[in-house]
C-alpha cells in the first residue's frame, strides 16, 4: 500500500517569511511562534516549526518543542498535527495558544499522551497598544532593564512567580539550565526590575518579541508588597519603556481567575482581544 505524504512537516528556512505571514493574521495571539520562527531562522534551522500546506501554500503551523504551540490550525488539520507529534511527549511541558485550537489538539493528543496534569481553559488574552502616561498612570521610575550581575538576584524572584503560578518548581536539582534561560533573557534587555537594599522587588519579562509585537510573561510584586497600588505604576514604566521602543503593541494572557491582575492590566489601558487555554503535562 502506498502512504501519502502528510501535508504536515517541519519547515525549511525557505519558509520564514511564509510563516511569518501566517503569524500576522492574529499576531497578538501568535507572536510567541512569530519570536520563535525569527530566532530560529537566525540560528539556521526551522525544524521546530511544523506547517501545513494547502496546494504548497502555508496556512496553519505549530511550534512543537518544550511547550506546543498552534497557530492558525483546524479542525481538518489539528488531527494532522496530532499524529505527528504523538510520539513527542516526553519532551513537551505544556500546550498553549488560542482556546479553541489548544482544546481541539489536545482532545486528539490526549488519548495517546495520557491525563493532562492541570488545564487553565479560560486565559483572557489581552493587548495594550496606548502608553499607560496617556492614560493619567504615572510610571515608576526606578523600574529598568536587569543588568547581567543581576542574574542571580532575579533567580529568587522568577522561582517564586513560576512555582506560584505553575505549581511546581522550574526544576530540580540544579538550576544552572534555568538560570541559563533567565540570563539569556537578561542579556537581551527583556527581563525588568525594581531593586531595592540588594532585593528584587518587582520583575517582569518579554517572553516573545516580534513584528512590532511584545508579550509580557512572569509579571510579579514580592509577596511582603502586595496590595499597595505598586504593580500599576511599576508595569506602567515597562510599558512605556517598550512602547517607545521595538513593542508599539504589548500582549499577555492572564487566568481568568486572577481577579488583582485582571484590575491591574485594566487599568493600564489593557483590552481583551481573544482566549487563550494551556494545558499543563
Amino acid at each position: 500500500m502506498l502512504r501519502t505524504r502528510s501535508p504536515v512537516r517541519p519547515l525549511s528556512l525557505d519558509d520564514r517569511d511564509a510563516a511569518l505571514e501566517v503569524c500576522d493574521q492574529d499576531l497578538p495571539a501568535s507572536v510567541f511562534v512569530a519570536a520563535r520562527v525569527v530566532e530560529s531562522a537566525r540560528a539556521g534551522s526551522l525544524s521546530s516549526v511544523l506547517g501545513h500546506r494547502v496546494e504548497g501554500r502555508l496556512d496553519s503551523l505549530c511550534w512543537a518543542s518544550a511547550n506546543v504551540v498552534p497557530v492558525g490550525t483546524t479542525e481538518d488539520d489539528r488531527p494532522l498535527f496530532a499524529e505527528r507529534l504523538r510520539r513527542w511527549r516526553g519532551r513537551c511541558a505544556s500546550v498553549f495558544g488560542p482556546r479553541e485550537e489548544v482544546i481541539g489538539l489536545w482532545r486528539h493528543l490526549e488519548p495517546s499522551w495520557g491525563p493532562a496534569r492541570a488545564m487553565r481553559a479560560h486565559q483572557p488574552l489581552l493587548v495594550a497598544d496606548l502608553p499607560p502616561s496617556a492614560l493619567g498612570v504615572e510610571p515608576d521610575p526606578r523600574v529598568r532593564p536587569a543588568r547581567p550581575d543581576e542574574v542571580d538576584l532575579v533567580l529568587p524572584a522568577a522561582e517564586h512567580m513560576f512555582t506560584a503560578e505553575i505549581g511546581y518548581p522550574p526544576y530540580r536539582g540544579s538550576s544552572r539550565g534555568y538560570r541559563a534561560s533567565l540570563a539569556g533573557l537578561v542579556a537581551r534587555g527583556h527581563t525588568f526590575v525594581v531593586v531595592e537594599d540588594g532585593e528584587v522587588i518587582f520583575k517582569t519579562d518579554i517572553g516573545s518579541l516580534a513584528q512590532g509585537c511584545a508579550q509580557l510573561q512572569g509579571v510579579w510584586v514580592t509577596p511582603r508588597l502586595r496590595r499597595q497600588g505598586l504593580a500599576v505604576p511599576m508595569l506602567a514604566a515597562v510599558l512605556e519603556q517598550m512602547m517607545a521602543g521595538d513593542a508599539p503593541v504589548v500582549s499577555l494572557y492572564v487566568n481568568d481567575f486572577n481577579a488583582a491582575a485582571r484590575a491591574t492590566y485594566d487599568r493600564l489601558g489593557f483590552r481583551e482581544v481573544g482566549e487563550f487555554a494551556t494545558v499543563l503535562l
